[in-house]
């Protein structure tokens, strides 16, 4: 199993090019099932959660050629995607595929509104209720379909078609909004979406839906309308830059020192996270090529921040937040209000030297002036990351193991920090 092995104290300096957004790319490779011909999707990240996407569709009878590279390319822009679903074969999605990816569920909705019937399996196994399954089941009912749930999977039937309806979510939620997006897009009559998520990806995926023929307005705001369509045709779509990937290298750089520019990064996408950024003492400026991101060595300034849903500050940036104010002079608060368990990283940055307290869903950072390197454990994709941006800063050597919950979220990684000066390797064993 890989591990990453860095060496603390390098200041980062240089470029990092921003990846397509893989909470984009995940939903618009989704939503190619709704259409016979062919979507093709540009700038999409090379990440093994697109992978495995890649393979729950092949099941479906979808395929997915993988353009080769030009003379005169970017090196840096993501893989383009001919994805066809001109025939499906299957409308089963079963439990070893979606088990591995929460948001492979999401195929239910293209796959009830084009064929009438869906059973796929519940993710990881979960109960309903928790990360709200329960929510995007609602959505669908509320669209005329027949829920049953059996055996671990959801059997979803709509035998005459889905029919508009109002859709009312109890709380914001992305997986929700894109499913009731998708279903809603084929659907007779007009949907009505609201509490909405007004996520940038929401409305990238609403973008590339109209490409297709699609009637959708609103996306971005808590009311979405969408008017349903016969059919959708084939499109061209560019992915979105990531904003968790831009937010995660600023968060780096500010750590470690120096000037980076994060290379077609749009701030707008991220704004919360970058005033907070600011408030720490950190410098940053928008440039027609993307976002810099300096600090000159001069202390950071401990922060309070709330996690809230968009355009408030992300959920999955709260990790790497942590991580930097380990070395804040001063008591800063964490606040998580989106996801339970979202700081299983505390223990494994104390094994750093950080000096953090949990109460209820609040993490209180004691700033250090040193972390120490040591052995450390991923646990998940932001929470691994976290670890990284400590250890760039951390004295020594830290290994940081179980980095496959990297790849599934950052795309090349050691080589994007090792280009601005990190000492940082991937070790195969």
């Amino acid at each position: 199993m890989d591990r990453i092995r860095i060496v603390g104290g390098q200041r980062l300096n240089g470029t990092i090019p921003i990846s397509g957004a893989k909470n984009a790319a995940l939903p618009l490779i989704i939503a190619a099932l709704l259409s016979e011909e062919t979507l093709i999707l540009d700038n999409v990240p090379r990440l093994a959660d697109v992978i495995q996407l890649q393979r729950i569709l092949g099941n479906q009878g979808v395929d997915i050629m993988i353009a080769g590279k030009r003379p005169g390319d970017d090196p840096n822009s993501g893989r383009t995607l001919h994805i066809s679903a001109k025939r499906i074969v299957d409308t089963t999605a079963p439990y070893e595929l979606v088990s591995k990816m929460r948001a492979s569920f999401w195929v239910i909705a293209p796959l009830l509104g084009r064929m009438g019937e869906a059973k796929v399996s519940l993710p990881g196994g979960c109960a309903i209720g928790t990360r709200p399954v329960d929510l995007l089941i609602m959505a669908l009912e509320a669209l005329g379909a027949e829920i049953e749930i059996e055996a671990g999977y959801v059997l979803a039937r709509a035998k005459n078609g889905l029919r508009g309806g109002e859709i009312k979510f109890p709380k914001v939620t992305v997986g929700g909004t894109h499913t009731a997006l998708m279903a809603a897009a084929l659907a007779r009559g007009t949907t009505v979406i609201e509490n909405a998520a007004r996520e940038p990806e929401i409305g990238d995926v609403a973008d590339c839906l109209n490409k297709m023929g699609a009637k959708i307005t609103g996306a971005g705001t808590s009311r979405i309308v969408i008017e349903g369509v016969t059919r959708l045709h084939g499109a061209r779509h560019t992915v979105l830059p990531d904003r968790i990937e831009t937010g995660t290298y600023a968060l780096a750089a500010a750590m470690t020192g120096g000037d980076v520019l994060l290379a077609n990064a749009r701030p707008e996408l991220l704004q919360a996270a970058l005033d907070v950024l600011v408030q720490a003492g950190v410098t940053v400026t928008s440039t027609n090529e993307g976002i810099r991101i300096a600090r000159n060595g001069s202390g950071l300034s401990p922060v309070e921040v709330t996690t809230a849903p968009f355009p408030g500050f992300p959920t999955d940036l709260q990790a790497q937040l942590m991580a930097l104010m380990t070395r804040a002079k001063g008591t800063s608060h964490i606040t998580e209000t989106i996801f339970e368990n979202r700081f299983m990283h505390v223990q494994e940055l104390a094994r750093l030297g950080a000096r953090i307290q949990l109460s209820g869903e609040t993490a209180t950072i004691e700033g250090v002036a040193r972390l120490k390197g040591a052995p450390v454990m991923a646990t998940d994709l932001r929470a691994s990351v976290s670890l990284v941006i400590a250890a760039l800063a951390a004295e020594g050597e830290t290994m940081v193991n179980r980095v496959y919950h990297l790849d599934r979220g950052f795309e090349r990684l050691e080589e994007k920090l090792s280009q601005c000066g990190a000492a940082i390797e991937r070790l195969s064993t």
